[in-house]
């Protein structure tokens, strides 16, 4: 598997519109490429960022994601926006807390 970050930097005035932007082209555009898994946008409380995670099969979906007309199209309106930076690569570490266990249906 394969993850995709990207980093944008955004005015606070206009990160709604740009989660916006993002959100729908998630939706209608990212759903539908072959090797796409999962993504996740994460605002910072400031306003200034947005984080894109994304989770493809492999690097070569991410490519052929990038060269799809619809993103082609697309990068243009993200780029009114925002600025962005992003990086490809693969997960080198995982920590995750344990989880609890649940005892409600215990007897005693």
């Amino acid at each position: 598997m394969t993850t995709l970050l990207n980093i944008l930097t955004v005015d606070p005035a206009n990160r709604d519109q740009l989660l916006a932007l993002l959100r729908e082209n998630v939706d209608t555009v990212i759903r539908t490429l072959d090797g796409w898994i999962a993504t996740d946008l994460i605002a910072s409380d400031d306003g200034k960022r947005v984080v894109i995670h994304s989770q493809w099969r492999d690097a070569a979906a991410v490519a052929a994601m990038r060269t799809d007309p619809r993103m082609v199209a697309y990068f243009p309106k993200l780029a009114a926006l925002a600025s962005f930076d992003g990086i490809v690569g693969e997960l080198a570490h995982s920590a995750r807390a344990p989880r609890e266990r649940d005892t409600s249906n215990r007897p005693g």
